[in-house]
């Protein structure tokens, strides 16, 4: 534990000293642009370098004070990069500012003061965001990488194994970057069926010994259904072996948004559910949407022509696929894709699509692999019957099964269907759990917000980079 605690303060002060190099050669570019590009109605001598000494410190100790305050000196094992990206942005903004004040105050009336000029600032505060993000960035790669070697490595167990304990099993197998090494399961309700490679190491009640005798550093609660009691009584376990405690949140927790204090004639009320887009919420989503469609049709134009023509050379039948999907307000309606089955692929009625399914054609195959045959969905955004972002729309005949054993299934039709969600950035899709992904869905749709729709677009993106098969 103690080269544990040791490496993970390596990390901090190395990411901190990474923030002060990359603030202060921001500053010292800013000053070679500003002799470079001056402002409009600028000075034109600004003095020398050296010059500067003084306020470069101010604006260096600023940015880490902020940063600091900020918590962004508490690395997440896997950042979300536009998150981090807004916070620099918001931290840096703050810091420049207050390298400004402190500079004005410190040095106000004595040998070292000078004028900061504008160019200076804004020169200085872009150049920080930038370089600061890409120090952050490559910092982020090499602790992957140290972790993967297993500089840092925690040991973590995971309660329960159900469908959640397994899919927390593959994402952390998935992603050795994290630096976590699952060292076994412990079950919970007689089951023992485990993903391969894992091991069942003992029962709930055998939580406390197993973690003294494995070194368990984390714990991860697995059990979305148990009761708050079990909970509090595994978390109780949990506490003698003075580890980190993690619990995968139920459905409550997961889809509870968040909450607003209102009154019922002076009653006081809890509003939990208050999910539908209005207002200036609902014409932003739209404007992106719109946006966002036009300009990726035109983008996209030539390639969407090349695919028309071979799927026209491929197999006999239209170029467009035109299938019922069900979207805001449980409304049907036509969602368009490439052509990627043989003409009379449904004459026996709808069928999920299988492992080397006979009706696929040979482009299908292809155009499906790398996601080529969504491209048409652009369309139905650009006239308003999906989003680019929000829970992907399924056949009537699956919702009208789905509804009857998924509880609040039908809520997902609160909000119009996307081309990406939430849900599909977390590995989500395909032969995944209907279940797992109507949580991810109603989550999203309950803290919607356009950064929110930001990172999810990003993440598709380098998903589709990374791995467009997976995606």
């Amino acid at each position: 534990m103690k080269s544990k605690v040791q490496t993970q303060l390596i990390f901090v002060l190395t990411l901190a000293f990474t923030d002060a190099v990359m603030a202060g050669l921001s500053f010292l570019l800013a000053y070679w642009l500003r002799r470079w590009i001056p402002l409009p109605n600028a000075a034109q001598d600004i003095g020398g370098f050296p010059d500067y000494a003084s306020i470069v410190l101010a604006h260096v100790v600023s940015i880490l004070v902020v940063f600091a305050f900020s918590r962004l000196y508490r690395p997440a094992r896997m950042p979300s990069r536009v998150d981090e990206f807004y916070s620099i942005f918001a931290s840096t903004t703050v810091g420049t500012l207050m390298g400004v004040a402190l500079s004005s105050l410190a040095f106000k009336n004595s040998p070292l003061e000078l004028d900061y000029s504008r160019g200076m600032i804004f020169y200085g505060w872009a150049l920080t965001i930038a370089l600061v993000t890409a120090g952050r960035l490559t910092h982020t790669q090499i602790r992957a990488r140290l972790r993967r070697r297993g500089w840092g490595r925690s040991q973590v167990l995971i309660v329960g194994t159900g469908d959640v304990g397994r899919m927390i099993f593959q994402k952390i197998q998935s992603n050795p970057g994290l630096g976590y090494e699952v060292v076994g399961f412990v079950n919970t309700n007689g089951q023992d069926k485990v993903p391969l490679g894992a091991r069942i190491l003992g029962q709930s009640g055998d939580l406390a010994p197993l973690i003294n005798e494995h070194q368990i550093d984390e714990v991860i609660i697995a059990l979305p259904e148990a009761t708050h009691q079990e909970i509090l009584m595994l978390i109780s376990e949990c506490e003698r072996g003075k580890v980190v405690i993690r619990v995968f949140p139920d459905v409550f927790q997961i889809m509870a948004g968040q909450v607003s204090i209102g009154d019922l004639g002076g009653l006081p009320l809890l509003t939990v559910r208050d999910i539908a887009l209005r207002g200036w919420k609902l014409t932003a989503k739209r404007l992106m949407d719109t946006v966002g469609a036009a300009c990726g049709l035109v983008l996209i134009s030539p390639l969407m022509m090349l695919m028309a023509v071979l799927v026209k050379l491929d197999s006999h039948g239209p170029v467009f696929y035109a299938q019922e999907r069900m979207g805001l307000d449980a409304r049907v309606f036509k969602m368009l894709k490439f052509r990627s089955m043989r003409q009379d692929a449904e004459n026996r009625g709808p069928g999920w699509t299988v492992d080397d399914d006979p009706r696929v054609t040979r482009l299908g195959r292809i155009i499906r692999r790398i996601n080529v045959d969504e491209l048409p969905q652009l369309i139905n955004v650009l006239i308003g019957e999906m989003s680019l972002v929000g829970p992907r729309p399924e056949r009537p005949v699956y919702v009208n099964q789905f509804r009857r054993s998924i509880p609040r299934y039908m809520d997902r039709h609160w909000e119009k269907a996307g081309m990406t969600g939430w849900a599909q950035v977390n590995g989500l899709r395909g032969d995944t759990s209907i279940a797992e992904r109507t949580k991810y869905d109603l989550w999203y749709i309950e803290n919607w917000g356009l950064l929110l729709d930001i990172k999810i677009l990003i993440r598709t993106f380098f998903n589709l980079l990374k791995s467009p098969n997976a995606y």
